[in-house]
């Protein structure tokens, strides 16, 4: 594909860089976020940071983030000054999840006593809660950037692929974890991820958003298999997340093998294409079937 001529864009979210390399836009970004990890976008200007260290413990990171969201702090800052430097025509941002990234007020906060900032840049907030909705972004990204008929090739291209996946056959019911210290199950696209491939989601709905459970209700429910994808990690992270979990024998699958890992950050928490490759990766799971670099069984 060819670069667009000429727009230069700041993208404050991963999933936003990932798409916009997609659509064979790299070499217009030119400035991203402290989680843009796309292999194009290394060495380009950083324009956020969060309040909480990655590095932290779960429970840690859980509590610091459950505070500022009760004391309406933003979890994430932008560098004001270094966005009116940079002047972008086009800014990405999204409004899914006010934890995951950085949102359209936290912008607004950033840059509202620079005078010259952002006059006439387009901001475009990322707003999709399922795969539907993913798909909607992406050719709104497409449209925004001038590469409307890109954006419409590679969301046909992505729906066959999401329709031609072949589902495991036996529908085993199967639990979601985006965080396990406290436990979180998955929403927004999560849930058609696991039906798609085949399976029963006994938490979390289409759509809607992620939610905390308790360990008792995780083994009253006795789901087949637990799948942890925590939030903003990949496949060794959560490997690593789930063998904690190895010394919950109240649980069945835990105690049956059916404890699996994925890699989150290229397949599940972020609305990007990836998501149907993380389907097709949860389809092989759920017949038993490891895929080296993008799953693992723990135990």
């Amino acid at each position: 594909m060819s670069e667009a001529t000429g727009l230069q864009i700041v993208s404050l979210l991963p999933s936003a860089t990932d798409l916009l390399f997609d659509l064979g836009l790299g070499a217009n970004v030119v400035g991203v976020s402290h989680s843009c990890d796309h292999s194009g976008a290394a060495g380009l200007p950083i324009l956020t940071r969060s309040i909480v260290s990655p590095d932290a413990p779960q429970a840690e990171i859980d509590r610091a983030v459950s505070e500022a969201v009760r004391e309406g702090r933003a979890l994430y800052q932008v560098d004001g000054p270094l966005l009116d430097r940079l002047n972008p025509d086009l800014v990405v941002t999204q409004g899914v999840c006010e934890v995951c990234a950085v949102t359209p007020g936290t912008i607004d906060a950033a840059v509202r006593y620079l005078p010259g900032c952002l006059p006439a840049a387009h901001v475009l907030s990322l707003e999709g809660r399922s795969v539907a909705g993913i798909l909607d972004d992406l050719r709104a990204l497409a449209v925004a950037a001038g590469v409307g008929d890109r954006g419409e090739q590679l969301a046909a291209d992505a729906l066959h692929d999401w329709q031609n996946i072949v589902p495991a056959p036996h529908g085993p019911r199967v639990l979601t974890l985006e965080w396990v210290e406290p436990p979180f199950y998955g929403g927004h696209w999560v849930p058609e991820q696991v039906e798609r491939a085949g399976g029963v989601n006994v938490l979390g709905a289409a759509g809607t958003d992620s939610g905390r459970a308790t360990w008792p209700q995780i083994a009253a429910l006795d789901p087949d298999i637990i799948v942890v994808m925590c939030c903003g990690y990949g496949l060794s992270d959560n490997a690593d997340f789930a063998r904690t979990l190895l010394t919950r024998t109240d649980l069945r699958a835990v105690r049956e093998g059916q404890l699996w890992a994925v890699d989150a950050n290229a397949q599940f928490s972020r609305p990007s294409l990836g998501v149907v490759r993380g389907a097709a990766v949860l389809a092989d799971l759920l017949r038993g079937q490891e895929n080296a670099g993008e799953s693992v069984r723990v135990g």
